[in-house]
């Protein structure tokens, strides 16, 4: 059988387990869409549990969110935001797939010991990673990282449960509040004391990293220069700050474009995405670089933004930020940045421009307790210009 045709069967398999789930999909519905004979699927993985055994095998998916999380940190230096921006790619790829999860957990019991084996093998090769990062990041804990790495993925598969199978319940707000407790519950250092056990967050308040107008401008030249895709991508991190993470989950549903607004549905929440930023405008609410890239496309892919490949796969996190070092290789005076940073320098504009805490919070999915640091930087932004304009009517 020719490689091709192998991985078209696999891609295919992939496709209808996380569409519909394993139980819902026949052999002949995969082989259907792979476009080759039945008989030669039943020869090369037996049946439909030896191809579920392949794609669990060949799927990236474990690997590269493992990997991400430890390229998260170093781009970062946040272990809180590196871990949340990790534990949120994770949400949002099982997200997309509530129907393959939703089998996993109610027909696993069905599946061959190779199948449930091969699955525990992917699991854990992208817990080692956390575990890795924990035992580096984290305050002396009572329990070991190893443990603390399971209990990460237990939660995260936890969440999806109850949310898929729960219209309503109270057990948190929302799905940022769902990571940021997480995280704290995760990072904090934990101590014995009697009988009853203590959490202590760690201290490590947030340095904002917001970028200054003219590099901001900078970079959005840049990505125009590189392309459609990428002009609308760098316009939506600095006009709706979006941050990457999130961005890989968007499809194309989820934006609206009309006469009077510009919006963007982002998890459970909506944000305007700006005209003007830091004083430049970027079109109208009709026309601006996201607009044209969407209306430049020919392909049939339900994803806001797309990797250069024959599947048309959503972009991933490290692909924003591959293009983010693209954009800003010739910033002299900036050579660390990082995508995180739009969002950053997002809060920072809005808040200058008047927009107040509560309403920000509501925007961009941030506490009003965390945003505390954003609003000390807008005064200071805000204390510069008027230092800058007093000088001028001296001349």
């Amino acid at each position: 059988m020719a490689k091709s045709s192998r991985e078209k069967i696999i891609r295919s398999a992939l496709t209808l387990f996380l569409s519909q789930g394993v139980s819902q999909t026949t052999t002949r519905q995969i082989a259907d869409l792979a476009g080759v004979n039945e008989v030669t699927l039943f020869r090369n993985f037996g049946n439909k549990y030896g191809l579920l055994q392949a794609v669990i095998q060949s799927a990236p998916t474990f690997r590269t969110l493992g990997e991400a999380l430890m390229a998260q940190t170093i781009a970062t230096g946040d272990r809180h935001q590196a871990l949340k921006t990790y534990a949120s790619e994770c949400l949002s790829a099982l997200e997309q797939a509530p129907a393959f999860v939703r089998s996993l957990i109610g027909e696993s019991d069905q599946f061959p010991t190779e199948n449930r084996q091969a699955l525990g093998q992917r699991i854990e090769e992208a817990s080692r990673y956390v575990a890795q990062y924990l035992e580096q990041t984290m305050p002396t804990s009572l329990f070991s990282s190893e443990r603390l790495s399971g209990y990460l993925g237990a939660l995260l598969v936890g969440y999806i449960v109850i949310e898929s199978t729960c219209d309503e319940h109270h057990l948190w707000a929302s799905r940022e509040d769902f990571l940021e407790g997480l995280v704290i519950v995760l990072l904090g250092s934990t101590t014995v004391s009697g009988d009853s056990m203590h959490y202590a967050v760690a201290d490590s308040p947030l340095l904002v990293q917001d970028l200054p107008a003219p590099v901001v401008h900078q970079i959005l030249s840049q990505a125009k220069a590189a392309g459609t895709q990428d002009h609308a991508l760098a316009y939506l991190l600095f006009g709706a700050g979006v941050a990457p993470a999130e961005i890989v989950g968007v499809t194309r549903a989820h934006h609206l474009s009309a006469k009077t607004q510009h919006t963007l549905h982002v998890g459970d929440r909506q944000v305007s995405i700006n005209q003007w930023i830091w004083g430049k405008r970027y079109g109208s609410y009709t026309s601006n670089p996201l607009t044209k890239w969407l209306k430049s496309r020919k392909d049939e892919s339900p994803w806001l933004f797309i990797q250069e490949s024959a599947d048309l796969i959503a972009l991933d996190v490290d692909v924003i930020e591959q293009k983010w070092t693209a954009w800003t290789q010739n910033l002299a005076l900036y050579p660390t940045t990082h995508a995180d940073q739009a969002k950053q320098t997002w809060c920072v504009e809005m808040l200058t421009r008047g927009m107040s805490v509560d309403n920000l919070s509501i925007l961009s999915g941030v506490t009003p307790e965390q945003l505390a640091p954003y609003l000390q930087r807008a005064r200071e932004k805000a204390a510069l210009e008027q230092a800058r304009l007093l000088d001028q009517k001296q001349t």
